[in-house]
């Protein structure tokens, strides 16, 4: 599959990990933990990582619009439980190779089963939010070998999202910053402007009541605002839209049809109003293996950062558990 089409003009040149301002990449997580950043190059390409703990492996899978530290909670919880928690970089963020092309979802999904390899481990358990969501269950698809088990928060089954964003007008309104994605230039100024408000606005607007501190966004902000990030985040949602009628699109439409076969968990906030819990609803039958639906009341599209607690603790458990078919 070829990778997105990309704007006259736009288009990063690439830019190593090493490139990155450290000071953002490389931010603290809670109680002071020391993490170990690394590089490992995969499919083509270096991508920086942030990892805590010893045990099986657990990689964690960021969306839009943050990188590997909104996963900071998660890290530490992971490894105080007995995990190897691996939060990575995804390509054209963070601390990650800004290519000028490879966005589409089959190519980034290699970028993550490769990165399972290159970590020398035989499978590992993929948790996505958001686009890492929607990534993780294409993973899952593509290299069942590789992933042991699957948790997926705040975004449906690809087939489940590609048939909600074309026939449900309430999904469409809701995803309505995809739509606006598809613009050539204008995007990506509207991202980087004003040092990054932009990016403060929309998780304030997408979370419930309990909205990430001020420090938070901020550093969301500056994360945004390293050279070439708001393209390279874009270009995938730039991709699952124009791809809707080519033939790349349709064909990986198809591939998706292949069912997902390790135990899932599949974790949504019930105020979400970026991804509607019905939209999400149903995403098992594209499952052939243990599957667990968890609503969380009063939580929005970031239900790990807004209640970390609750998140780890259902995570876990479930991570845990030898019969997650009960």
């Amino acid at each position: 599959m070829t990778g997105s089409s990309t704007p006259s003009g736009s288009s990063p040149s690439a830019q190593p990990a090493s490139a990155q301002p450290a000071s953002v990449v490389r931010a603290e997580v809670p109680g002071g933990a020391k993490v170990a950043h690394r590089d490992v190059a995969a499919n083509g390409a270096r991508f920086h990582m942030a990892e805590l703990g010893d045990g099986p492996l657990v990689l964690l899978l960021h969306g839009f619009p943050q990188f590997w530290w909104t996963w900071r909670h998660q890290l530490v919880a992971l490894a105080d439980a007995g995990f190897r928690a691996v939060a990575m970089d995804l390509r054209g963020v963070g601390g990650s190779d800004r290519t000028p092309r490879g966005y589409d979802p089959a190519n980034l999904a290699l970028d993550i089963t490769g990165v399972i390899r290159s970590l020398g481990e035989p499978d590992a358990a993929l948790v996505g939010h958001d686009l890492g969501g929607y990534l993780a269950w294409t993973a899952a698809a593509m290299r069942p070998k590789l992933v042991r088990r699957l948790a997926v928060a705040s975004m449906p089954h690809p087939r489940r999202w590609r048939a909600a964003m074309l026939r449900d007008a309430r999904q469409t309104r809701a995803g309505s910053h995809i739509w606006g994605f598809q613009r050539p230039w204008i995007p990506e100024r509207q991202l980087t402007a004003d040092d990054g408000a932009l990016v403060a606005e929309l998780i304030r607007d997408w979370s419930g009541p309990r909205l990430p501190d001020e420090e938070a966004l901020e550093t969301y902000r500056r994360a945004m605002c390293i050279p070439s990030t708001a393209h390279c985040s874009i270009e995938p949602y730039r991709w699952m839209v124009r791809s809707l009628a080519r033939p790349d699109g349709i064909q990986f439409n198809r591939r998706m049809k292949r069912p997902v076969r390790v135990p899932t968990l599949h974790l949504h906030g019930s105020l979400d109003p970026v991804m509607r819990t019905r939209s999400a609803a149903g995403s098992g039958e594209y499952v052939e293996a243990p599957y667990r639906w968890r609503l969380f009341d009063g939580l929005g599209h970031f239900p790990h950062e807004e209640d970390p607690v609750a998140f780890s603790s259902e995570l876990i458990n479930w991570l845990k558990d030898p019969e997650p078919d009960r």
